[in-house]
């Protein structure tokens, strides 16, 4: 019975990658890495490189809560970190430095791989050191990410529900915060599937992995999805200070998503997390099938469509009335000039009758031989 419950509570929180992407626990030797990366489908898919020249994501902090982030690779840039796990800042996985780089990696003419929004002032916060970790630990990353004043919050978590976590996630939304959450793996052996949290939480912008013809991934749990991100056959940095190739599941979609959501603050700083998510959905791709949602993530028009319901209508001010002094007095009608103008206009009617008569009548007598002065009889010869 000891042993079920030690294994429930093993399993209450880990990572949203598929089985097969988990790293031993124990040691820091994370799966091996590629010195060199390709271009996905993923990148050419959501082309954020359209939406650059409007912004890059500058002046928006990005938490990532995860197994940390491997600072020495030479397209992260971090501006701060967190070390909850007592065990360092390094990334003993691997999972957290790919997350990092899909969101924030830094361009370079001589790499095809970059992140969503690479000008985010980027923030780690380790709250794990392998593929298994504490909820309450977890609750206390989303808190301390929200104390650092973050702007969005990635979450590439599944975990159970639980009070204190729930409290922590509504303290973030409660500063405004945007929580992207991975929406989890189905892990049950029968196939069915189960909510994940916090994604499962509302206020939280829950994600689900997409395909690349924008349908969604067979592991990608259906519950509470908002939108999709890509999240299957994806290449990303990695520890080592190389890439890692063949990444899937619905913790590598989130990531996508929270760069987008990145941007959209960035472009719209008038905007409060409930807009930002709103907009996000709005103005995806569509949904394509249960569980994706609004569809894949559209980054281009999250961040330049104008949303009727976002251009607030205001009644012009009506004028105030006029002052007492400005309102004239009513003048009471000149009888005497009606009286004249009604004679003239008379007299006016009756000549020009006279004229057309005379005008009408003259030539009609003529013609039938009136003369003035005659009798009217007929001329005898």
């Amino acid at each position: 019975m000891m042993g079920r419950a030690l294994l429930a509570s093993l399993l209450a929180l880990q990572f949203a990658v598929a089985p097969a992407q988990a790293a031993e626990p124990e040691r820091c030797e994370p799966k091996k890495s590629n010195p060199a990366i390709a271009e996905t489908w993923a990148q050419r898919r959501l082309n954020v490189k359209s939406v650059w020249p409007l912004t890059m994501g500058q002046g928006v902090t990005v938490a990532v809560i995860d197994s940390g982030v491997d600072e020495t690779h030479p397209q992260i840039r971090l501006a701060g970190k967190a070390d909850l796990t007592n065990t360092s800042f390094r990334d003993c996985v691997g999972h957290g430095t790919a997350v990092a780089g899909i969101i924030a990696a830094q361009p370079r003419s001589d790499l095809p791989f970059y992140g969503v929004a690479p000008a985010v002032r980027l923030l780690s916060i380790k709250q794990t050191s392998g593929s298994l970790g504490d909820v309450s630990l977890l609750a206390k990353a989303i808190k301390t990410a929200a104390d650092e004043n973050a702007d969005v919050i990635n979450v590439s978590i599944q975990a159970s529900d639980r009070p204190e976590l729930k409290a922590a996630v509504d303290y973030a939304i409660g500063r405004d915060i945007v929580i992207v959450a991975a929406a989890g793996n189905v892990t049950n052996d029968d196939g069915t599937s189960s909510p994940a949290y916090p994604a499962a939480y509302d206020g939280v912008l829950a994600v689900g992995s997409a395909t690349p013809d924008g349908g969604r991934s067979t592991f990608s749990n259906p519950n509470a999805v908002a939108v999709l991100g890509p999240g299957q056959d994806l290449s990303s940095t990695w520890t080592g200070k190389g890439y890692q190739s063949k990444l899937e599941g619905t913790s590598y979609a989130a990531p996508y998503v929270a760069g987008v959501a990145a941007l959209v603050r960035a472009r719209h700083p008038d905007l409060d997390q409930l807009r930002v998510r709103r907009r996000i959905a709005l103005t995806a791709d569509g949904a394509n099938g249960q569980g994706t949602g609004a569809g894949m993530v559209n980054p281009l028009l999250a961040v330049t469509m104008v949303l009727p319901s976002e251009q607030v209508a205001v009644a012009p001010p009506v004028p105030p009335p006029l002052p007492a002094s400005a309102v004239r007095k009513a003048v009471p009608p000149d009888q005497h000039a009606i009286d004249v103008a009604t004679t003239l206009a008379a007299g006016g009617l009756s000549l020009a009758g006279l004229v057309i008569a005379v005008w009408v009548l003259v030539p009609m007598g003529r013609r039938r031989g009136w003369r003035p002065g005659s009798s009217g009889g007929s001329a005898t010869n």
